[in-house]
Parts: C-alpha cells; sequence; structure tokens
C-alpha cells in the first residue's frame, strides 16, 4: 500500500483530512501521537483529536523511533512530524543540535524505508515547512531545517503526496528523482509503467523482452494475411473467435471476452468492480496494480518471500481485501504456484483474479485455473509470448457469465480488432501449435538455466516460464556491461519486493544463452 504524506499549515485541515483517509482504508487504525500535553493549549487541541476519532482506534505514543510503529494489516496514521521532530530535540537536551539532527534524520529514513515497502497503509502528517520567514531563533531555525529535510525525504519515497489548504486537498505530481528506473525496489509511480521492450536497442541480442523469438509462425502469418486482405473493411466481428476461445478452454462463449491484450483485461478490473481494497500479489506484472491505483482504488501489496522461493502466501492477503491479483506463473520470478494456493485465496465477497500470461508456455498448464468456472475467479490470458505477437495486441478474460458481463459493461467497443481475432481464432483451432510453444520454451529455459548454473556469485530460483530471475551483487554494473556487449536484459529492481541486484534474463537459443553467459560471467567476476 506504501505511504501516503499529507502536508499543510497549521489549521488547515490536514490532520482531519488525514483521519478521513484512515477510516476509508477499512483497516484497523492504529493512530501513532506525537504531542506532549505538558501545556494547557497543547491538551485542548489533543483533546480535540481524540473526540473526533473512534473510539476502536488503537493510540500509541511515538518515542524517538518511528519505524517500529508500523504494523501489519492496520493502517498506521502518524499525526504529526513536526511535533516529533521538535519532541526530540527537546529530549536532546544540551547535546549538540547536530547529534539531535543526525538522530532525526536517521529515524525519517528507517521510517521511509519501512512506510515505501508497506503492504497497508501508512499516512503521516507534516506541516509544510518555511513559508514564512527565516527565524531569528537558531533553534527554531534548526527545526525548520530538520522538518524540511524530513518531509521532502519522505515526499520522494511517497506513493501520493497532498497539500491541505483551508480543508481543501491538493494533490502533489511526482517530482525529481521519482521517475522509473531510478532507485532500488521503485514500484511506485512511474515505476509502476516500466517495461522491458525500452531496453532494447536496435542489434541487441534481446533477453530483456519474454517472448519467444523468431516472430510469428508461418501458419499465423498466412492467417493475417488472409484477414488483411478479406477481414479489415468491416468492423470487427467477434463470434467466431469467442467460440472458439470457449471450446478450447471447455467453456461458455458468453464467459470468454477478447481484449487489446491482457492488459487491457487488467485494466477494465476498476471500473467493472470497483473493489474497496485490492491486494495486489508482488513481485508481478504491475500493470494491475497500476490500473487500480489510476482509478484511485486502495492497493495493499503483498510481498512473495524469494527465502520462501516466491511462493504465493494465502495468509498474507489482508482479510479486508475484496480482490485479490496474482500472476500464475508470476513474473519476474517464474513463480508456478499449485492450484491449491490460489484456491486459498478465496473469501466471501472476493474476487480472484489470475494473469495467465505465461501459462501457454508450460506444457500441460499444470494449476491452471482457465477450465474451471468459479463464480469469483477472472482468468486472464495473452497470445503474446507463445506467438511471437507483441504488437498486435491479443488477449482475453475468461470468467463466468456475470463477471464476464460486467468486463464487458466497461470494455471499448470493438476493443479486439479484426487482426487480433484472427489470431486468437487461429490459434484456438491449432491446440498442438501451442504445445510445440511450450516444449520450445521449457528447452531453451533448461539450457539457460544449465549456463547460468555454472557462472559463481549469481543466484537463481525455480522457473517454469521462458525467463530466469538472477540476483548478483550489483545489478546496474552488470545489466550495464551487458549492455556494452549489446545483449539487453531486464533489470527488475522496478518490480515491487525486488531489488537493484535482480535481472529477468529471457531464455533464447542455445547460441545466444552461451554468449550471454560468458559476459554475465565477466560482469560478475568484475
Amino acid at each position: 500500500m506504501g505511504l501516503t504524506l499529507v502536508l499543510g499549515a497549521t489549521r488547515s485541515g490536514k490532520s482531519a483530512y488525514a483521519e478521513a483517509l484512515a477510516r476509508a482504508s477499512r483497516l484497523p487504525v492504529r493512530y501513532v501521537a506525537t504531542a506532549d500535553d505538558g501545556d494547557g493549549s497543547m491538551s485542548a487541541r489533543i483533546a480535540a483529536h481524540v473526540a473526533r476519532r473512534p473510539a476502536e482506534w488503537e493510540t500509541v505514543v511515538a518515542g524517538d523511533q518511528l519505524a517500529p510503529a508500523l504494523c501489519p494489516q492496520r493502517c498506521v496514521l502518524l499525526d504529526g512530524l513536526g511535533v516529533w521532530i521538535a519532541g526530540v530535540m527537546h529530549r536532546a537536551g544540551e547535546a549538540p543540535r547536530s547529534a539531535a539532527r543526525t538522530s532525526v534524520r536517521n529515524e525519517v529514513a528507517a521510517l521511509a524505508r519501512a512506510a515505501s515497502s508497506a503492504c497497508d497503509p501508512v499516512i503521516v502528517v507534516a506541516e509544510q515547512a518555511g513559508e514564512g520567514l527565516l527565524p531569528a531563533d537558531a533553534l527554531a531555525r534548526a527545526w525548520l531545517d530538520a522538518l524540511g529535510e524530513a518531509t521532502q525525504a519522505l515526499c520522494a519515497v511517497a506513493e501520493r503526496a497532498v497539500l491541505v489548504v483551508a480543508g481543501r486537498a491538493i494533490e502533489l505530481p511526482p517530482g525529481v528523482g521519482t521517475e522509473a528506473g531510478e532507485g532500488e525496489g521503485e514500484g511506485e509511480g512511474e515505476g509502476l509503467r516500466h517495461h522491458g521492450d525500452t531496453l532494447v536497442r536496435p542489434g541487441d541480442t534481446d533477453h530483456a523482452v519474454n517472448v519467444l523469438a523468431g516472430g510469428p509462425p508461418a501458419w499465423l502469418r498466412e492467417a493475417l494475411r488472409r484477414t488483411l486482405d478479406e477481414g479489415v473493411a468491416a468492423y470487427p466481428r467477434e463470434a467466431e473467435t469467442v467460440a472458439a476461445l470457449a471450446a478450447l478452454h471447455g467453456r461458455m462463449p458468453a464467459e470468454i471476452v477478447p481484449t487489446n491484450g491482457a492488459a487491457q483485461a487488467l485494466w477494465l478490473l476498476p471500473a467493472a468492480l470497483r473493489p474497496r481494497l485490492a491486494a495486489c500479489v508482488h513481485p508481478g506484472f504491475t500493470e494491475a496494480e497500476a490500473a487500480l491505483r489510476a482509478h484511485g482504488i486502495p492497493v495493499a501489496r503483498v510481498l512473495r518471500d524469494a527465502e520462501a522461493g516466491f511462493a504465493l502466501d494465502p495468509a498474507a492477503v489482508p482479510e479486508a481485501a475484496d480482490l485479490v491479483v496474482v500472476g500464475n506463473p508470476a513474473s519476474p520470478t517464474g513463480t508456478l504456484d499449485p492450484a491449491g494456493a490460489l484456491l486459498a485465496l478465496r473469501r466471501p465477497g472476493r474476487t480472484i483474479v489470475v494473469d495467465e500470461a505465461f501459462m501457454d508456455l508450460v506444457p500441460g498448464e499444470p494449476s491452471s485455473l482457465v477450465r474451471d468456472p468459479l463464480a469469483d475467479v477472472i482468468v486472464t490470458r495473452s497470445l503474446t509470448k507463445s506467438l511471437a505477437i507483441p504488437g498486435l495486441r491479443a488477449g482475453y478474460a475468461v470468467a463466468t457469465e456475470p463477471l464476464a458481463d460486467r468486463l464487458r459493461a466497461v470494455r471499448p467497443p470493438w476493443s479486439c480488432n479484426a487482426l487480433a481475432l484472427a489470431a486468437l481464432l487461429t490459434m484456438a483451432q491449432r491446440p498442438q501449435a501451442l504445445a510445440a510453444a511450450a516444449a520450445r520454451a521449457q528447452a531453451e529455459r533448461a539450457d539457460l538455466e544449465a549456463r547460468l548454473a555454472q557462472v559463481p556469485g549469481l543466484r537463481t530460483w525455480p522457473a517454469a516460464a521462458n525467463y530466469v530471475l538472477v540476483r548478483v551483487a550489483d545489478g546496474a554494473a552488470v545489466a550495464a556491461r551487458l549492455r556494452d556487449a549489446g545483449i539487453a536484459v531486464r533489470p527488475a529492481g522496478s518490480f515491487p519486493g525486488l531489488t537493484a541486484g535482480d535481472l529477468r534474463i529471457t531464455a533464447r537459443g542455445a547460441r545466444d544463452n552461451e554468449r550471454l553467459a560468458v559476459v554475465l560471467a565477466e560482469a560478475v567476476a568484475g
């Protein structure tokens, strides 16, 4: 869920706005108080705050450390930062102000790290610093400097920053340093829209994009040529394609919703389902979270544990979540979860969305839910990877009729063009071709895994699709070394839950895999 920073002047309404955000989270709330009721005026302010807060909220008093106040499966509201800084300085007494500033700086950094990666919402209320004259008093200047540094540090990692003026909230746009590709474990803001295709230059050996190499097969090219000659002069008609996809998966035609790639199916979710709280399982394809946040839906991040092999933990999903989005196999880890783990996510009133964009690269499609008509499960599919047609955008969603109708109700007309419908139809009629693509993907990945196993200094995890997640000591340096050699890989630090040391490497043919492994070994060795 990450951090929301609420800024405002004295009596601006910032605390009331932050409290409304906390109530809207629909989670239990932990209120972290920072004020000292040592004088009458402050006691009256505290009493007014207490009176308007729900009685069931937990209240704790902050000491000199803030990060330990964060708590899983709770919305944490800290009010306010400036008062806390003043308290730290006051408690420092006669110690040098530089020591107090360092203490504040270190603790704010710890809070920023913990809050920006938290699965549940963290809201920090802070005074807007420096809108008047520079104070003449040295202690006041020290407090102002510390507050300004602290708010900038938190704002740099915040999912949202809001300025409250006269009770009205103004959303602050992302600033310098929050763009995609910067920092470790980004995944916030623009980092959610960062994809591997932008990393490949003309002439590079492409291990960054997880699409089978070589372009679409000859039989598909022929079908597309026929459609270009005969089928694009009229508006697209999807009935034949829908019937073929339904037959392929053993479903009813009313349960198939063609879309402009699987990504569009994920972008339909906020408007179609209008969840109160969505949970996105990470590391995973980030477009679902980007769509939810763009529609103002609160999102809880459920982070897979690398030490547990990135296995799905259903118990880590907040009970309050009424929408859960999970990839299977997941990207960029390649993790294939058993069907039982996915079904354990089900709760009354909750919808499960399983992104199976890479499932057709797994022979036999074990643990797929696409054939199961479950009233609370939506499965999204894509042909981008197995048929090598990322530019065509051919995907679809599979769900029982009531859910499918909700997706169709918010889908733009003619979302799936005539060429994409032809590709889907032709694929559905050639299951043996999909099986051959899956066998090829498995062979290429097995070859890559065998070569990576010979490179000292790498950590890898079991994968089920056509890519492998690799962890190295210095991911940026290794990726740059590969780039200098004309080899593109996907730095994975923009995926929530991963680090700047993580790289996703797509498997290719034996010759390309061998060259990558040689250059990678040289880069890791330094």
